[in-house]
């Protein structure tokens, strides 16, 4: 416009400013009252979008009320068109961060609703996020009249050299994703390597899986080592899982005694202990005849990985008393050596403590002179 600046154009460009803020008030306390309704559900994404909102829409009201006082206003088109703009990017960038604030809170919403402790993870939720934020930009480069074309091609061929020169933080993202996805380990899982690394898996981002060892030290593992690795999860399928005991009785004992003592020390011990599994059913199986002994196993329940040492404590201690009340005797390896002169040593396995002879007889003489 070539026309002078009025009184009333100001007193209009005033009214559309407060109008602006008034509603930009008023759509902010609606909001809250909202906010205060959507913690009381049970679904907590409602309190994201609401949150989301509560950034987006006064700030919209604002730029509405400044794009409004812009048109009334006699600016030149060129002034108009820069004011335009700024208005329209700053109202991208504003929805852009409350969209990566939505859909990272969604996400990390969906995450929990599926498995407890996977929402801990930060791997989904900061991809999510990065990518909304791009996504931003380059509307806001579009909105400024400049081509997106040859930035994505420069991108193209830039990150074709970025990933031959971070290959192996490319693969360990990408490890860490196919982990998650494949939800063969998440956070809160106990693990065991083939190298010997074992833990409770504490996060799981974009280039490593921290593990917390049951001394409490902090075991960090990249993600691409963990994918390649030969790994036992103990917490899946199932948490609980059974643990094995071996105990060995003398070829005197009854048999049927100490199965059925045995039985009933198991029973005792599950039932009293915390994490042991009560309606697990006490099961003793025999396999060996030792060399001094007879073999057996005893399957304990436990009701999660590090429970198993509280429980096998306890119960050696009790079977042990109550081996000793029955009179079931648990012999000690024993083995005999005999010497003789001129041979050669052969050693003797028999019940009993370890003999030697006092003396080897020699030709002609007693022993024991």
């Amino acid at each position: 416009m070539n026309r002078a600046l009025t009184l009333d154009d100001l007193v209009l460009a005033g009214i559309a400013i407060a109008a602006g803020l008034l509603l930009a008030f008023l759509s902010r306390t609606l909001l809250r009252w909202l906010a205060g309704h959507a913690k009381r559900t049970k679904w907590s994404g409602d309190d994201v979008i609401v949150d989301a909102l509560r950034s987006v829409v006064p700030w919209a009201a604002i730029a509405g009320g400044a794009a409004a006082a812009a048109a009334v206003l006699p600016l030149t088109r060129a002034v108009q068109h820069h004011t335009n703009q700024i208005l329209q990017v700053w109202l991208i960038f504003v929805v852009t961060l409350s969209a990566a604030r939505v859909i990272a809170g969604l996400v990390r919403t969906v995450t929990q609703s599926r498995s407890g402790v996977a929402g801990s993870a930060t791997i989904f939720v900061n991809i999510t996020r990065i990518l909304v934020l791009a996504i931003g930009f380059l509307v806001v480069l579009q909105t400024l009249g400049i081509s997106i074309a040859p930035l994505l091609t420069a991108l193209g061929v830039g990150g074709l050299a970025v990933a031959l020169a971070l290959q192996d933080t490319l693969a360990n993202l990408f490890a860490g994703v196919h982990i998650l996805a494949s939800k063969t380990v998440q956070p809160g899982d106990y693990i065991r390597l083939s190298s010997g690394e074992e833990g409770y898996v504490v996060d799981i981002n974009w280039r490593q899986t921290t593990v917390r060892q049951l001394s409490n030290n902090l075991v960090v593992i990249p993600n691409g080592q963990l994918a390649k690795a030969n790994m036992t999860n103990y917490t899946r399928p199932e948490q609980r899982l059974t643990v094995l005991v071996q105990v060995g009785v003398g070829y005197d004992s009854d048999l049927e005694h100490v199965e059925r003592v045995t039985a009933q020390v198991v029973a005792e011990v599950m039932h009293d202990i915390d994490g042991a599994v009560p309606d697990h059913e006490p099961a003793v199986r025999f396999h060996t005849f030792g060399d001094s002994r007879i073999g057996f196993t005893v399957i304990l329940g436990v009701g999660e990985f590090s429970d198993q040492y509280r429980i096998k404590h306890e119960f050696i201690k009790r079977l042990h008393r109550r081996y000793l009340a029955e009179g079931i005797r648990i012999p000690a390896p024993a083995r005999t050596v005999a010497l003789q002169q001129g041979a050669a040593v052969i050693p003797q396995q028999r019940g009993g403590t370890d003999v030697l002879p006092e003396a080897v007889a020699e030709p002609g003489r007693p022993a024991g002179r």
